[in-house]
């Protein structure tokens, strides 16, 4: 029996790291969507569904337009979790869609799958709960969130705001709150685009000792929603940097 309890050791040691390996985050495509619609159900995909929509005008035309989250339901990207966090992920990804009411229904003009991350950390919150998209004065907003059970103190809230020229969707605003759960210390960045200010305040949750500071906006007016990639990764303040993207 001793020279059987290295082996059985060993094996017991291999189970237990297995059993708090992260989660396999299934691989995804995403279809393309119809150029045009009936309805905003037109613009679903097979096997994905409209999670949130909003309506209103956006082009000026005077008839509501549609900005969507579209979200797929496949059971296979719900995986379980030994680890730390949610014991069961859903994986599957989203998309943003905006369409332009047009003679007979709508028509596509933007389809998104980068602004709104996919979910595949166990130990963070679904990043559009309590947020996504909303819309008004012929604009629309996509509110991100990110908070950690484990591993992190931060917390963060983006805010990006925008606003069609033509078929481009630009961004016009960003905003963002940063805090320290921690220390309590917070850090808001607000940039409007329109007017070239930023505004950075940082100070406390208890709103002692705040203070503020305006600066010019980085990058330029103009930056597309296509050109930010990860909404919760991208850095607004370093932006002058990726500004002549494509």
């Amino acid at each position: 029996m001793r020279t059987l309890l290295p082996t059985f050791v060993i094996l017991t040691g291999l189970a237990t790291a297995a059993a708090a390996a992260p989660p396999v985050i299934p691989p995804v495509t995403y279809p393309p969507l119809a150029r045009t619609a009936a309805t905003a159900e037109g613009f679903a995909p097979a096997g994905w569904t409209i999670e949130q929509r909003q309506s209103g005008d956006l082009n000026g035309d005077g008839r509501p337009d549609l900005v969507l989250v579209l979200r797929d339901t496949n059971a296979a990207n719900i995986v379980d979790n030994s680890g730390l966090g949610r014991r069961r992920l859903n994986t599957n990804p989203r998309m943003l869609a905006v369409a332009y009411a047009d003679a007979g229904g709508f028509r596509l003009v933007l389809q998104n799958h980068t602004l709104i991350p996919r979910e595949t950390d166990p130990v963070l919150d679904d990043f559009i709960e309590g947020g996504g998209v909303s819309m008004g004065n012929g604009s629309f907003k996509v509110r991100l969130r990110r908070f950690a059970s484990a591993g992190s103190w931060g917390v963060e809230t983006v805010t990006y705001t925008f606003k069609p020229r033509g078929d481009l969707i630009e961004m016009i605003g960003y905003d963002r709150t940063s805090t320290q759960r921690n220390s309590g210390e917070t850090r808001d960045v607000s940039i409007n685009y329109v007017s070239g200010r930023m505004k950075i305040t940082t100070g406390t949750i208890s709103g002692r000792g705040e203070r503020s500071v305006w600066r010019q906006a980085p990058g330029r007016r103009g930056l597309t929603l296509d050109q930010i990639g990860d909404g919760l990764d991208f850095d607004a303040e370093q932006a002058s940097a990726r500004s002549g993207a494509n």
